[in-house]
């Protein structure tokens, strides 16, 4: 739906962890002005069906080494597609400041002159343990929370882990299933073996799945975890809170006593 009268203009819209209903109103008000929609790969596809009728929505997502565009490409596109279409809609799954390279496309953007807006979105980082019952600070039990990603671009694990592994802190790693084992092998330097953990896939969606565990049986998890699904870890004593956490604690404890 081209625009015959051209104001060009970006919005970046965080669209949530997964479950649409986590779009926020502004969000959706922000789909519903789109001329067209570029869409990354952890958006739930349903949303697309807020646009308008006859908006080209078009996927420009990057999955495990999978990339249909590269950055500079997708930069691109979205300056090219505000001079032709007028409102791009820049759709980013969680919210476009949480690892979602959301500030270097607006800088991209910006530079050539073109209008943009940011519409925050419901981080997967807070919200995916939150449906599993489980909070990233409780009176007590956790006083704070890192939220760190487990893949930067030398290959290695960022050296704020380390410092997150050494201190009592809730530690939420995004992009990080397929460093699980050196994840674990991290913390296992600084915590006790009981230190709880959960794996959760496809958070907040029908199909979500957790996995929890203490670090002491984390290689028997590590067997179960598929790396082509997306998931977030969460390290710290506020698992146990999460009724999954004491549902297979209670369920090992019958398999030892049998």
């Amino acid at each position: 739906m081209k625009n015959d009268k051209i104001n060009s203009k970006v919005i970046l819209v965080g669209a949530g962890p997964g479950d649409k209903d986590l779009l926020t109103i502004k969000g959706y008000n922000a789909i519903k002005q789109a001329n067209i929609i570029l869409y990354d790969a952890l958006v739930n596809k349903e949303i697309l069906s807020y646009a308008n009728k006859n908006v080209p929505c078009i996927y420009v997502g990057k999955r495990n080494n999978n990339h249909k565009y590269s950055q500079d490409d997708i930069n691109e596109m979205l300056v090219t597609n505000a001079i032709e279409y007028g409102t791009v809609v820049r759709l980013k799954g969680g919210d476009p400041f949480v690892f979602g390279r959301g500030s270097e496309e607006i800088d991209y953007v910006e530079s050539r002159g073109i209008e943009t807006e940011l519409v925050p979105g419901v981080t997967s980082a807070i919200s995916v343990p939150a449906s599993q019952g489980i909070p990233l600070t409780k009176r007590g039990i956790s006083n704070s929370f890192w939220v760190i990603t487990a893949t930067v671009s030398d290959g290695s694990l960022p050296k704020d882990f380390a410092l997150a592994a050494q201190s009592s802190t809730t530690i939420v790693v995004l992009m990080g299933l397929r460093k699980f084992s050196l994840l674990i092998n991290e913390v296992q330097k600084y915590r006790q073996g009981y230190t709880p953990f959960a794996v959760i896939q496809n958070g907040t969606c029908a199909d979500e799945k957790i996995m929890t565990g203490t670090i002491n049986n984390a290689t028997n998890i590590a067997k179960e975890i598929d790396v082509t699904v997306p998931g977030i870890i969460v390290f710290g004593d506020v698992v146990s809170e999460s009724t999954s956490f004491m549902d297979e604690e209670i369920q090992r404890v019958l398999e030892l006593s049998l």
